[in-house]
């Protein structure tokens, strides 16, 4: 890490258009070594449009870039890297036929030709002591959670002697207990000089880890705030931009979490508005005895049971890695279960059918890699709304497609959830992450599912794009449907949930109701603590 020098990087009147949008509109921007600087903004903002400039994936229409005073051209990623700039991407950039090892050596330029693995492995022990993130160099990625990915991309980074790290969304599919960690991770690389950007939508980790937060909005800069009892920038001062005007002010703004939201959003944020509870005998859902295989061939779900009421949402906690994501996947048709059966409104569902089966029979799925698994990247908006239903009406008749409704529901689905996109045939890959999800969602929930599977729904959204999420999910629950919400963020349960099974080791240990319940008191429960009164055996229906 010490091959490359870096003291600040500043962005001048950046601008970046693509066809029918600017993406970037006159956007300035700086950081200096040992500084984290928070970039915040909706969907469809310009913020990985901006990182993506400034890492050489592509060229900007204006603007110049000035490295230590003074003037670069990024004319590709590797140029970037050359100069000390790392980049952990929102989307994982993995091969999921490799080793961890084999992926790492794929990205460094410095990896030996000749046996590349041995050296990798003792690179990443290294980082292992030095930073405290671990992973399986000799794991296969297809075998690994969406964190666990998160962990590889983040350690391929560190081992590029990055001095100027760019992280867009790195906590999105991290536990709780994971971000604390990581946290602890960035403290110890800026107290190095390491200059961190953090791209995120979570409002709480900006503040308590950004000495600086910038925001976008629309593609312009909506402002530059310091978060409130942070010290201040190597100036002394706090910049607040309008996007045009610029006001420099000494010592500290009161910024907290709501006029964060404020300046993304440009609106007041709804309030929650609780539902009511549904009837304590009124069984929509049903597991018995659920038991399912890992990808290793390990038993990562065991004998669970579980109900869900009608017009209620289960919510599922649990560290990444216990079950969670067999479970949902088995429910949902991707993963055929060991034993075990699953009920709907007194139908049992062919979990051995495949996902098509399950979809027929009323089930909607949110999955938790939307690019994975949710869409297909070559395929346009259109395309992928009729992707699960473009065989039966109303998109097709006699086995001919009907473009007409097809283009009439997309059309209503990119309204309802304000998805940024240039036209509906624009090329699904085109939109941020974001925005994908919003696809993603309304596409599942657009025929009123009697069950919706819903795996991290709110990844990688903004505040705003979250709380149209949240609201459509109460929407099925408040219209007599049920929920089951698998999410590693506390606080999301807890807005969302009526009650919160806990998942350990792949069982369910316990259930909880969130209105008499605390964060604490799940956190321990997910590692394992055993909580008076809180226990279930393993065949109890919660």
């Amino acid at each position: 890490m010490n091959r490359h020098v870096f003291d600040s990087l500043e962005m001048t009147g950046i601008r970046k258009s693509f066809p029918g949008v600017i993406a970037n509109d006159d956007i300035s921007f700086s950081i200096h070594s040992g500084e984290v600087v928070g970039l915040l903004g909706e969907n469809g903002a310009g913020k990985s449009t901006l990182m993506n400039i400034l890492y050489g994936l592509i060229q900007p229409d204006e603007g110049e870039i000035r490295l230590n005073q003074s003037p670069v051209n990024f004319a590709s990623p590797r140029d970037a890297r050359r100069h000390g700039i790392g980049m952990v991407h929102q989307h994982f950039m993995l091969i999921p036929t490799h080793t961890v090892a084999e992926n790492i050596a794929l990205s460094l330029d410095d990896a030996p030709f000749f046996d590349p693995v041995s050296v990798i492995n003792d690179r990443l022990d290294v980082c292992s002591r030095a930073y405290g993130i671990h992973v399986d160099p000799k794991a296969f990625v297809w075998q690994l959670s969406a964190g666990e990915r998160q962990r590889i991309e983040i350690v391929k980074a560190l081992l590029g002697n990055a001095r100027l790290l760019l992280l867009d969304e790195p906590t999105s599919v991290m536990t709780p207990d994971e971000i604390n960690e990581f946290i602890g991770v960035l403290r110890a690389m800026t107290a190095a000089g390491i200059g961190i950007v953090f791209i995120t939508h979570k409002l709480e980790e900006i503040l308590s880890v950004a000495s600086r937060i910038t925001v976008l909005r629309k593609g312009r800069l909506a402002g530059t705030v310091r978060p409130a009892s942070k010290d201040t920038n190597r100036s002394g001062d706090t910049a607040v931009h309008d996007g045009k005007n610029m006001e420099t002010s000494s010592g500290h703004d009161e910024v907290d979490k709501a006029a964060l939201a404020r300046l993304m959003v440009g609106r007041e944020l709804e309030q929650i508005i609780p539902g009511k509870s549904p009837p304590e005998d009124d069984i929509l859902f049903e597991v018995e005895n659920l038991t399912v295989m890992d990808d290793r061939g390990r038993t990562a779900v065991k004998n669970v049971g579980f109900t869900i009421r009608r017009g209620e949402i289960l919510g599922v906690a649990g560290v990444s890695g216990n079950g969670q994501r067999e479970l949902i996947e088995s429910l949902a048709g991707m993963r055929s279960p060991e034993s075990g059966t699953a009920r709907l409104a007194d139908r049992v569902l062919p979990l051995d059918a495949g996902a098509r089966a399950i979809f027929e029979s009323g089930v909607a799925h949110i999955p938790e890699e939307r690019m994975r698994f949710g869409t297909v990247a070559n395929m346009s908006i259109q395309e992928n709304i009729i992707l699960k239903a473009g065989h039966r009406a109303p998109f097709s008749r006699r086995g001919i497609i009907s473009f007409s409704a097809a283009a009439n529901r997309t059309t209503e689905i990119v309204n309802e959830y304000r998805v940024a996109a240039t036209s509906i045939v624009a090329p699904m890959k085109n939109l941020s992450g974001g925005n994908i999800q919003k696809v993603i969602v309304g596409r599942e929930l657009a025929d009123h599912p009697a069950l919706v599977l819903a795996a991290h729904p709110t990844y990688g959204v903004d505040i705003g794009a979250a709380e149209g999420i949240r609201s459509h999910l109460r929407e099925c629950r408040d219209a007599g449907g049920a929920v089951f919400l698998v999410s590693e963020e506390l606080e999301e349960l807890f807005e969302l949930a009526d009650r919160i099974a806990v998942m350990e080791s792949g069982r369910i240990v316990g259930i909880v109701d969130p209105r008499t319940s605390s964060f604490g008191e799940v956190g321990m429960m997910m590692a394992g603590a055993h909580i008076p009164g809180r226990a279930i055996s393993s065949g109890d229906k919660p």
